[in-house]
């Protein structure tokens, strides 16, 4: 009897021991499948990251390259259009005629804003016989210009050597046996052998010598001193000057 209850404990601590074992193992088998599924999640949570950060920097990649594409497309369209507005203007410049450069006037009046007063060929006591010239009335210090380019033959009081009644004159050469003459002047500003050009000023006119107001004497001659003179209205209008 004592056998048969020594066997039985026996087998019940070697079933007890089993079981511990059993147990034992089955709790280390949990922890590690617990282990590799939280190193599982761990993974996947990384990966996630990963991929996330991978699809933000292409997509932030894509952004710029778009960006940049469309600022040369811009850049594109801007020269483009001030390429056709240069070309469009560049026909319409050469649609328009060239204007032909003004032609500067050989001949010009000796004074401007006159009033025309004593004509050549005109009787009247106030010279010998008829007028040598043509009379501009002006007032005194009116600024008188060479009707055309030339060189200053006479100038000074006593007209110039032509006598007292022209007071204070001057006489330009303008070449091929024509000169002009210009009496009565307040004021001389050139001097013989000037070259001067056309519309240039040569003196101030005046009411010196033979004069019953301020004006200037205007005559064109054939030669140097009294005498010679022929109708200046007429010249001048034959060079394009009008009265």
């Amino acid at each position: 009897m004592s056998q048969r209850v020594t066997s039985r404990s026996f087998l019940a601590s070697h079933l007890r021991t089993r079981a511990a074992v059993l147990a034992a193992g089955m709790g280390v088998t949990a922890v590690v499948g617990a282990g590799i599924a939280a190193a599982a999640d761990t993974t996947a949570a990384h990966n996630t990251s990963t991929t996330a950060k991978a699809v933000q920097t292409q997509a932030d990649v894509q952004a710029k390259a778009a960006k940049a594409k469309a600022a040369e497309a811009q850049k594109t369209a801007e020269v483009k259009k001030a390429t056709e507005v240069k070309k469009a203007t560049e026909v319409k410049k050469a649609a328009k005629p060239a204007q032909p450069a003004k032609k500067k006037a050989a001949w010009v009046d000796p004074v401007k804003k006159y009033t025309v007063s004593a004509t050549y060929a005109q009787a009247g006591g106030m010279w010998q016989s008829a007028h040598s010239g043509q009379d501009f009335a002006v007032p005194n210090g009116t600024k008188v210009v060479a009707t055309h380019g030339g060189t200053v033959v006479k100038a000074g009081g006593n007209g110039a050597g032509d006598g007292p009644a022209y007071g204070n004159a001057v006489v330009i050469n303008h070449g091929n046996g024509t000169y002009s003459q210009y009496a009565h002047l307040s004021q001389v500003n050139v001097q013989p052998g000037q070259v001067v050009k056309t519309g240039q000023k040569i003196a101030l006119s005046g009411n010196t010598g033979n004069s019953s107001g301020p004006h200037l004497h205007f005559e064109i001659r054939t030669g140097a001193h009294y005498g010679s003179a022929i109708d200046p209205v007429k010249f001048l209008r034959g060079k394009g000057v009008n009265f």
